[in-house]
């Protein structure tokens, strides 16, 4: 019998989105951005593999030093508060590492990102919740002595944003580490980025898988005071990102024109599509993210799942009691948006 530690043999292991083989699907289930990055940024790659790839022989700038100082002009502080991440799935997994020892405890809100609780298996840390309506009401202590508290704004997946009064409050109330999970920030009005420095217990995480539209490279970054950074820095990977990735978030960062072009274009698409979805009968979480949660008349989510499955269109449905009256639908493009519509008209 080999010798696993008991809590990785016992745990299940997080569930992706699911992957389709085979072609004609119009895939809404993850996420992704349905535009192309910035042509920057396949600039940049191609010039950083150069005629024959060369440059790949040699081992990437291990401390991202030239992304860090992109990330940080861009977002107004120095350097030292910024750390690049191999996707914010590592600095989710090496924050829980960071602070949160062996029967210790982590929360966060449910429903979320439910990738939370596998890490916090993973560290073997205790895991608590609290809840969040439809509305966006959250069922919070006034005071949280865990270590860590995951805070997805907006919230995946049902799409509700929370403004800086409502984070500001809960950083004060948490005596540990308050984590925004920022993935969708972008398509949102606000960013708990302009507290970091207000907080010595704020850390806000991003991704360039949404966005900009480079779910393909795995990159992220984390906003937070310097030593939260220095002990971030301590526990990852070496070499954690390679030369292609370095080079792919720099130019993606520098071409803010292009991403907020790419960000309105979705935004108008996910409007466009709210208000049709709601004309046709269906009840529509307000969203400031890259998609919908879309709930039928009769509360029946996977209905509406099977029903667009087999017209091979993907969204995402949950088993989870607290959401399987919906489903999540990602924004694709318009042509995209008018197929999935016009299955969903023929379901209400």
């Amino acid at each position: 019998m080999l010798p696993l530690r008991k809590n990785i043999a016992e745990m299940a292991g997080y569930v992706p989105g699911f992957q389709p083989d085979g072609e004609g699907w119009i895939k809404l289930n993850t996420n992704e951005n349905p535009y192309p990055p910035s042509p920057q940024v396949v600039a940049a790659i191609w010039e950083e593999l150069g005629d024959d790839g060369g440059a790949l022989r040699k081992y990437p700038d291990a401390g991202s030093k030239e992304a860090r100082r992109v990330a940080a002009e861009l977002y107004g502080v120095d350097p030292s508060w910024v750390i690049m991440a191999n996707g914010s799935d590592e600095l989710l997994n090496n924050l829980i590492r960071a602070f949160a020892a062996e029967g210790e405890e982590i929360a966060y809100i449910h429903p979320s990102y439910s990738y939370y609780a596998t890490l916090a298996e993973i560290q073997g840390a205790t895991v608590r919740t609290f809840s969040l309506s439809d509305e966006g009401r959250i069922d919070f202590p006034e005071r949280y002595d865990g270590k860590l508290f995951f805070f997805t704004s907006p919230n995946a997946p049902l799409g509700c944003a929370f403004d800086n009064d409502t984070i500001a409050d809960l950083a004060r109330r948490c005596s540990g580490v308050l984590v925004v999970d920022e993935a969708y920030g972008d398509f949102a009005g606000e960013s708990a980025l302009e507290l970091v420095q207000q907080f010595e217990n704020l850390v806000v995480t991003r991704t360039f898988s949404k966005s900009y539209g480079l779910a393909g490279m795995r990159l992220g970054l984390a906003v937070a005071r310097p030593e939260v950074v220095a002990a971030l820095d301590k526990i990852r990977d070496h070499y954690h990102l390679d030369r292609l990735a370095l080079v792919a978030a720099s130019a993606a960062l520098q071409d803010q024109d292009y991403l907020r072009t790419t960000v309105a274009r979705i935004c108008r698409n996910r409007d466009e599509m709210r208000d049709k979805l709601i004309s046709c009968g269906y009840q529509v979480i307000p969203s400031q993210a890259n998609y919908l949660f879309v709930s039928p008349s009769d509360g029946n989510g996977k209905r509406i799942y099977d029903a667009l499955y087999a017209e091979k269109i993907l969204v995402r449905y949950f088993s989870d009691p607290r959401l399987s009256h919906g489903v999540r639908i990602s924004i694709g493009t318009e042509e995209e948006m008018a197929a999935t519509l016009k299955v969903l008209a023929t379901l209400v």
